[in-house]
């Protein structure tokens, strides 16, 4: 019998996954909001279904959707929702229907803006409350899916990814002939989405349950390192930097965590060597 895994929110990394696990034979069921996109996760081997969470869980057949060995939850706050704890809210109304399911295992992927600008090396344990966080609807909802585990069976792993980039994801685009910027020294956290598909295949192939991860890639050059190469290379303008006139607050997120307990070698150790995929 093959594996099975169900991706809640197939937009920019969960298509990829959903794609990547279908060739290598899981079982592989895909949701999105747009009528318009399920034959985009069907052409990608994924059993596709049209779900809502806003804050309610809405569609045909979600008990089906989540029969399942693995869940993915992938669904980022959203700003239009214009309500702060809205995503809480759409974890909350989802965990009603994951607790009478078959699902076996949940991986969260949450952010390193969970964290606080620290001014120094960020690790797991250095979030604590929603007061302490950076983005506390995150940590809200973190801890329900903690308190879930607790009360169940449930494994859960939550993954606090960087700031994901890859292929048409350009950090020098967003910024492309932008003056005054005053972040130039300010290290990245970024992640490469390649990365991330294959720790989550880590993690569910190897068993790696009931932790919580920072998920960056280990090198972390500066911004104003990163836009200069991406610029020369794919053609954007280079944006303007100065140098402030207080230092910038930072923070320099650490994977130690899950390179110890994984033994995982990053395809891209530095976000330098990034694969992005050139503009028209």
């Amino acid at each position: 019998m093959s594996k099975s895994i169900s991706i809640l929110g197939c937009g920019w990394l969960g298509l990829s996954l959903g794609k990547y696990f279908s060739d290598k034979g899981y079982a592989v069921k895909g949701s999105t909001t747009k009528e318009e996109k399920l034959p985009i996760l069907i052409e990608n081997g994924i059993v596709a279904f049209l779900i809502q969470v806003s804050p309610q869980v809405v569609g045909e057949n979600v008990d089906k959707f989540l029969n399942t060995e693995t869940l993915l939850i992938n669904i980022p706050p959203r700003i239009s929702l214009q309500k702060v704890d809205a995503h809480v809210e759409q974890i909350s109304n989802l965990l009603t229907h994951v607790k009478p399911s078959s699902i076996k295992n949940i991986i969260y992927i949450s952010s390193t803006s969970v964290y606080p600008e620290l001014n120094r090396e960020v690790f797991e344990e250095d979030v604590i409350t929603p007061e302490q966080s950076a983005s506390p609807t995150m940590i809200k909802a973190e801890k329900l899916l903690l308190a879930l585990w607790k009360e169940s069976s449930v494994n859960l792993t939550i993954l606090r990814c960087g700031g994901l980039m890859g292929y048409d994801r350009i950090p020098s685009k967003y910024f492309s002939g932008l003056k005054g910027l005053t972040t130039g020294d300010i290290q990245v956290n970024y992640v490469h989405r390649d990365d991330v598909i294959k720790i989550i295949e880590t993690i569910i192939e190897n068993s790696i349950w009931n932790e919580t991860f920072n998920i960056v890639s280990p090198i972390h050059p500066t911004r104003k390192e990163i836009y200069a190469k991406n610029c020369e290379e794919l053609g954007y303008e280079m944006p303007e930097f100065i140098t402030p006139t207080e230092p910038q607050p930072f923070k320099i997120i650490s994977p130690k965590k899950w390179l110890e307990c994984s033994k995982y070698e990053f395809i891209y150790q530095n976000p330098l060597d990034y694969y992005y995929k050139r503009p028209n």
